[in-house]
Parts: structure tokens; C-alpha cells; sequence
């Protein structure tokens, strides 16, 4: 038997590889979960509910049972004692209210889309149907709509609870002992220097991932097996097993290639729970596939929130303070990590910037609206859009330059480590280099020049410049601090290296990609670690039978953290076949180095290939005494910190003043993700982040009536942009190594989206300025622009949008300081 050495010729990490996926996913030469076909399969479809808030008084489904191929057709009733409810992994305090979430409503739907009956045919067409057929009798409740009206209690969400406030969280620098008291530093700044206060909207988004979701359950084996579109298949069967009492060995759930994700399919879904019902209830394999229209109503959505912030800044400019009261919804129910979500902003919200004094009051409370939970960057694009705001106000209330006010802030390069005053230490960072990059590629000075040239024309088209400067805490993360904040999970990654007899190599990991390029990027990994091929390496994942455990893939924590435990695994593989080498080499053990794939003995020019120790160590006819046959190594990676990436955004826009028409003119990124693995997967990465911030700032909104019917519940009204719709960005990059792992790498996936809505809005404001102009609420449509300068400044806002933010009590305050130590 022969064994190929065929050595790369250069080092893959680092190089722009076409990603090896790509093949299949383009050309259709894959299995999404829509396309298994099962021997006697059955469908479902979802009969939903029209009213965001009711009683349910009565259900017929007499005609839909009698229709054509129908099999059953289940109601919340009929499940009520099986069913339980979907779980949450995060009750961000002790005290935290959560409604009971059924898949199938039993008495009462809490929004427009929540199901109530399923119907299950012989055809997908039969079963929607059917769905038609299935009479439900509703009588209508008040539903709690309005963020701020839900502080009320006027109406409720949920009348059992007794509240719409699901908890209240803080975190205060100076009880933390990680800084000063926020509120002296404002009564300071009121009386000798600067105080910015001002309130932001983040409006209600929608993922709008490319596949709909999708599942497949097969009661017929010895384990039930099912197929998800989903990004958490190991938390999946998980859950399965806690809610429907399923034996954890007895569930296999597979993800197979995934059609994109974004955070929205980073649930547990009640069409999960349904679709396993229905199987063991007929004893057939059963699929559910979503409409496009579903997705967008009943899939979770993101952000949502109220922002009240106060800066306290010398009169230099100086930032002293900083005070954020935040009001998040939660939607009708609390999602896996919903509650969570602003807790990850908290941290976030002084980003580059050395605040002695912050605190942060966060209070979520519930609607009558489809459920809010992670969206790429859960968290800090949040935080982000709101400190970056901010300081570009803090600019103009000084007359100063938007970038000389950040610099004057920021961690210089010299001073990292840093430990920030939430108590995070930021371990490498360069935001001078950054950020000259960016206004060089940008031509900074000059667009300003153009900017003072039309202002004093008054051209009725006038140019705005943009900046973001931001960083975010990604990679998510260290264990013990998940448990300091109530997380149900760990941070942890796992990996397995197998090596193969014939010298290729199986990477097994527990991240689950949906578009991402892992198995490009791990094959490059393992391709520099052990000296193999690139072509050589295939990556497995998605399959809880093949990969036995992981925590799967969000928060950018795929490379730094899933990355980082293949290199381990590589390593102990390494170590492994470290004596059987040196056996056949003759040599001890202390004379071996290994490099570029090969084992050779010092001072002479014996050695031997990976793959052939590989081999030796497969036929096992000779191996030292009591090394035992085998190189394949496992490996779990629990990271120490955070990934800290960061970067300057500038954005230029135009905005016809006569019309609101926004048009952009130019985009820089400049970002510094540590070490890069592959350039071509991160500008990608970059490309699509930077989409879908933009689309934030000018296009997207999830938008509900005065009854709490979704309106932009297709394409036509929910406005995700195309390539047409925006311009050729300029991209860069920085690099400051992570020390927190041996790649030296940070997150990418979340940047673009973090920090580019931002900089597009502080673009639109910029241009605005000379209107009077503070603000203009996302999305930046024409119309709203338009109203902002007729208004002088009012920013487009519906005046019950004006309310004031309701103030929190000091029993809030006394009673919930959980985390504020972490």
C-alpha cells in the first residue's frame, strides 16, 4: 500500500482560496432540508392565528378532516398535556416573568401568526387546503402594541402575569468597582462642561434569510431523526429532549447545507416541537416547510428597542460619563436568548472609549407582537449605532471634527491590554492605524471641502460625511462569564481530527455552518497545521450521530472559538504520532521536530511523512510498546476572553433636499479582525454585513397596524436590498493579532452589520445639519428626511413616538444588579 506525500507548496492560512462548498451550493448539487423526500412522507400546514391578542373560543375541524388525503389535523387541545412549552436559555434575573410559549396555542394566541391548529395531508397543496377549512371562533382582547404603552401596563400582554415587564437588569460601573458614579458625573459635567442627551429608535427588524425554514422528522427507526434549516442542531436536540421527554440518545438532529441564518434560525421553534408531533402521532415521516409570508410573520425578529442616553463630557471634549436607559420588546413570548440580547449591548455601549463612570438600565417587557431574539450582532449593533451617534453629537455641540472627538476618547494602540470600565479586558487594538487607512482611502479632507463648498452654495443637494469607529465583543465566549450572566449554556467548542490510513484527513466539528465557509477555512487550518493538501481535507458538521457535541454556530464564535479547538485537536494528533516516529525513525522522541507535514530527526536528513505514520500506525505491525493504535484526537476549546475586532467605517452620502432622496456616494471599511485565514470568506463576510447595516439605516422595518397585523409580511413591503441598490465599497484591513488564541484571529461574521448603520445615519444627519437637524429615525426614507428638514429636526417621527421614556423606580434599581460584576 502506498502512501501520497504531496506537500502544499505555500501556506494556506492566508490565502484567498475560492471556497470549496461553493460547488454544490451554486450549481443545486445539495440537499437542503426541503428537498428529502422520505417513503410515505406526510406534510403540515400551520392555521394561524389573523388577531395579535384573543381568546380562542371554539375550533371546528370537522371539514378539514373530511378533505381530500388529509390524515389529521391536530389542535393545541389535542397536544396540551405533551406539548410543554418552548424553553428560554436566558432568564436574564432570578425574579424574570415568562408567559408559558405552547407550539400550539390551547385557550389564548399572544400574536398575529401564532399557530392554532396543524394540518397534516399527503401533499403540501392538500394540507394548505385543508388549513382553509379548519373554523376557529376568536374573541378579541387589547393587544399591547406600543413599546412605551406596554411600560403601562394599560393593556397586557399576557393578563396572568400581571405585568408587561418581563425584568429589569443594570449594570453600574461604580458598583461593579469598575468605575465612578455615572450620575455625579453628569451633575458635574451640567455645572462646568457638557452634557448630550438624546433618544434613538431601533426599529423592529426581520432576518429574511434566503431559505425558509424547514423540517423533517422520521419517527421510523430506532432513533427519531430530525432534519432542521436550522444553526443550533446540538441545542435542537437538546431541547427536544427536555420538552417532549425523548431519551437525548434517541434523537439525532441533522442540519444539512443551510440557506443562510443571520441569527433567525438560532431557535427553537414551535414548528420544531409540531413537526416531531405529528410524526410519532402518525407513525410517518412528516415535513413542514414555511412560506415566505410565514417567515417574515412568525420566524423571530430582531432588534426593537428604546434608547435614552446620557454623555457627560468636559468642555474640551473629554467624555466623563455615560448613562444608557434602554426599554427592550420582547415581542409576545421570551425567545432562546431574546432577553439577553440587550445584556450583550451593555457591554458594549462605551466602545473604543475610556468612560470613567457608566451604568446601563435595561427594563424588557412583553407585546402583542411576533417574538424578538438574536439578529446579527444581538446586541452591538445596538450599542454601537447609539455610542456612535452620541459622539458624533458631542462633536457638533463643540464645533469640532467627528474624528478629532473620537480620537481625543479612544484606547490608544500603546495602552492595550485594556481593561474597559464594564470590566472587559480588550487585548490588542491599533484605531490610529485604522482609522488613517480609512481617510486616506476615503479622501477625508477633500470630501469635506466639497461638503463646506455646497453649503455655501446652498446646493439643493447636500453631502454628508459618516463615521463609525467601533469595536464588538464577539466570539462568544468564556463560560464562567456566560454563567456570571445567567446564560443556560457554556462558551465551549469542540473538535475531532481523524486521520485516515491513506494520509487525507476528517475534521469534525460542532459549529454548523450556514454560509460561512467552514469547511474552506478549516481545511486551510489543518492544511498549515499538519502538512497535508488543502484538497486532502474534508470538514463534517451538522450531524449530531457524526459530530456527538457542540454549541454550534452564532455571535462570530465559529473561528475563534470552533477554529481554535480544530488547531488543538491537530495538535494532540501531532503529539500522537510523535513517538510512533520516532520509533520507525529510530530516534528519540527529544530529536524529532515537525515541520511542513514531515517528522525529521535533528542533525540529519532522515524523516518521514504525517500520512506515513498515519499508515504505521493503522496496520500497527510496528508500534512502540504500549502506544496504541490510532492518531485520531478530540479537542474542546473554552476561551479565555472575548474576540475584541474593531474598525472605521466612513460613509459619504447625498441627499436631494428637495426630495429626501438619499443616494450614497462612497463606503470605506477598514477593519482589523486579527489574523485572517482567508481573505476572500472575510471581504465576503464583510460585504454582507455591510448590506444589511446599511439596510438598516435606509431600507428595513418590520411594520405592524393598529390591530397588530404584520403589513410588511412580504417582499413587496419589507424592503431587503439588492445589489442594485447599493454601490462598490472600499475595503481594508488592519491587523492586530488576538492573543487569546494561537490563530490570532477575531470574529468577522457581525462587523459589517455593526458598524456600518451608524455610519450611514450619522451620514444622513450630517447633511442635514445645516437644516437643523438632530436626527432622523430609521429607517432614513425619503419621506422622513423630507419631514425632518420641513420640521426643523423632528426627524420624521409619529408624535405618539415622542412619548417620554418612563423613568425607573429605585426599587428597580436596589433590586436588579445581577451581572453587574461580570
Amino acid at each position: 500500500m502506498t502512501v501520497t506525500e504531496d506537500r502544499p507548496a505555500r501556506r494556506e492560512i492566508g490565502n484567498a482560496r475560492k471556497r470549496k462548498e461553493d460547488q454544490r451550493l451554486i450549481t443545486g448539487r445539495t440537499k437542503w432540508t426541503d428537498n428529502i423526500q422520505l417513503t410515505g412522507m406526510l406534510h403540515l400546514a400551520m392555521v394561524r392565528s389573523p388577531f395579535a391578542h384573543a381568546k380562542i373560543t371554539h375550533i371546528d375541524t370537522s371539514e378539514a378532516k373530511a378533505a381530500t388525503n388529509v390524515v389529521t389535523v391536530i389542535t393545541g387541545a389535542d397536544v396540551a398535556e405533551e406539548q410543554g412549552g418552548l424553553p428560554t436559555a436566558w432568564a436574564i434575573t432570578t425574579d424574570q416573568k415568562t408567559p408559558v410559549h405552547p407550539s400550539i396555542a390551547v385557550d389564548r394566541v399572544a400574536f398575529a401568526g401564532e399557530i392554532v391548529a396543524v394540518v397534516v395531508a399527503r401533499s403540501a397543496a392538500e394540507a394548505r387546503d385543508a388549513a382553509e377549512l379548519v373554523d376557529v371562533d376568536y374573541e378579541e382582547l387589547p393587544a399591547v402594541l406600543d413599546l412605551k404603552e406596554a411600560a403601562t401596563d394599560s393593556a397586557l400582554t399576557h393578563p396572568d402575569l400581571g405585568t408587561n415587564k418581563s425584568a429589569f437588569w443594570q449594570f453600574d460601573s461604580a458598583n461593579a468597582g469598575t468605575g465612578s458614579a455615572v450620575d455625579e458625573a453628569i451633575a458635574e459635567a451640567r455645572e462646568s462642561g457638557v452634557v448630550i442627551e438624546r433618544e434613538y429608535r431601533q426599529q423592529r427588524l426581520i432576518p429574511a434569510f434566503m431559505e425558509p425554514r424547514s423540517f423533517v422528522a422520521d419517527p421510523t427507526g430506532e432513533q427519531l431523526t430530525l432534519w432542521s434549516s436550522t444553526q443550533i442542531p446540538h441545542i435542537v436536540r437538546f431541547f427536544l429532549a427536555v420538552v417532549l421527554g425523548i431519551p437525548e440518545s434517541k434523537i439525532r438532529v441533522i442540519a444539512p447545507d443551510v440557506g443562510g441564518g443571520f441569527g433567525g434560525k438560532l431557535q427553537f421553534t414551535p414548528e420544531e416541537i409540531i413537526t416531531v408531533l405529528a410524526a410519532r402521532r402518525t407513525g410517518k415521516p412528516c415535513k413542514y416547510t414555511e412560506t415566505r409570508s410565514e417567515s417574515l410573520m412568525s420566524g423571530h425578529h430582531g432588534r426593537d428597542q428604546w434608547q435614552k442616553l446620557t454623555l457627560a463630557a468636559k468642555s474640551d471634549g473629554t467624555v466623563t460619563g455615560l448613562k444608557v436607559d434602554l426599554m427592550a420588546d420582547l415581542g409576545a413570548y421570551a425567545g432562546v436568548v431574546g432577553g439577553g440580547v440587550p445584556i450583550l449591548g451593555a457591554f458594549m455601549f462605551n466602545a473604543i472609549y475610556k468612560f470613567p463612570a457608566y451604568q446601563f438600565n435595561c427594563t424588557n417587557y412583553y407585546t402583542n407582537k411576533t417574538w424578538v431574539d438574536a439578529y446579527r450582532g444581538a446586541g452591538r449593533p445596538e450599542a454601537t449605532f447609539a455610542i456612535e451617534r452620541m459622539m458624533t453629537e458631542l462633536a457638533d455641540e463643540l464645533g469640532v471634527d467627528q474624528l478629532e472627538i473620537r480620537e481625543k476618547n479612544w484606547i490608544k494602540h500603546e495602552e492595550f491590554p485594556f481593561t474597559s470600565v464594564c470590566g472587559l479586558e480588550y487585548d490588542s487594538g491599533n484605531y490610529e492605524e485604522a482609522t488613517a487607512k480609512a481617510k486616506e482611502m476615503f479622501g477625508y479632507d477633500e470630501l469635506l471641502a466639497e461638503q463646506r463648498r455646497r453649503r455655501e452654495s446652498k446646493d439643493p443637494v447636500q453631502l454628508g460625511i459618516g463615521v463609525s469607529t467601533f469595536t464588538e465583543m464577539c466570539g462568544l465566549a468564556p463560560s464562567r462569564v456566560l454563567g456570571s450572566l445567567n446564560y443556560g449554556a457554556g462558551g465551549w467548542e469542540h473538535a475531532a481530527v481523524r486521520m485516515l490510513p491513506t494520509g487525507k484527513v476528517e475534521v469534525v466539528t460542532g459549529v454548523s455552518p450556514h454560509g460561512q465557509g467552514h469547511e474552506t477555512a478549516w481545511s486551510q487550518i489543518i492544511a498549515d497545521r499538519l502538512g497535508v493538501p488543502f484538497e486532502d481535507v474534508e470538514v463534517l458538521h451538522g450531524d449530531t450521530q457524526i459530530s456527538h457535541k457542540g454549541m454550534d454556530t452564532y455571535g462570530s464564535r465559529s473561528l475563534v472559538v470552533g477554529g481554535e479547538a480544530v488547531v488543538k485537536a491537530a495538535d494532540k494528533v501531532i503529539e500522537k504520532a510523535r513517538p510512533i516516529a520516532a520509533h520507525l525513525l529510530e530516534a528519540s522522541v527529544d530529536d524529532l521536530e515537525f515541520k511542513e507535514g514531515r517528522f525529521g530527526v535533528k542533525g540529519t536528513d532522515k524523516g518521514m511523512g504525517i500520512a506515513e505514520v498515519a499508515l504505521a500506525s493503522f496496520t500497527a505491525h510496528n508500534l512502540p510498546d504500549g502506544v496504541e493504535p490510532g492518531l485520531d484526537s478530540d479537542a474542546t476549546f473554552d476561551p479565555s476572553t472575548f474576540s475584541f475586532p474593531h474598525g472605521t467605517h466612513l460613509c459619504a452620502v447625498e441627499i436631494d433636499t428637495e426630495t429626501g432622496g438619499v443616494k450614497m456616494r462612497k463606503y470605506v471599511a477598514v477593519d482589523d479582525v486579527g489574523n485572517i485565514v482567508n481573505p476572500l470568506i472575510v471581504a465576503g463576510q464583510v460585504h454582507g454585513g455591510l448590506v444589511q447595516g446599511i439596510a438598516q439605516a435606509l431600507w428595513e422595518e418590520a411594520v405592524y397596524d393598529d390591530a397588530g397585523t404584520l403589513v410588511s409580511a412580504s417582499f413587496v413591503d419589507y424592503l431587503v436590498p439588492t445589489a442594485a441598490d447599493t454601490i462598490s465599497f472600499d475595503t481594508d484591513h488592519t491587523t492586530s493579532p488576538a492573543t487569546s488564541n494561537s490563530l490570532g484571529t477575531k470574529g468577522v461574521g457581525e462587523a459589517g452589520a455593526i458598524a456600518s448603520t451608524p455610519a450611514v445615519v450619522n451620514a444622513v444627519v450630517d447633511a442635514l445639519r445645516p437644516f437643523g437637524v438632530k436626527d432622523v429615525r430609521m429607517p432614513c426614507t425619503p419621506e422622513r428626511i423630507w419631514k425632518a428638514i420641513h420640521d426643523r429636526g423632528a426627524g420624521g417621527d409619529e408624535p405618539t413616538e415622542n412619548a417620554a421614556m418612563p423613568h425607573f423606580d429605585e426599587a428597580d434599581v436596589a433590586d436588579r444588579t445581577d451581572g453587574a460584576s461580570a
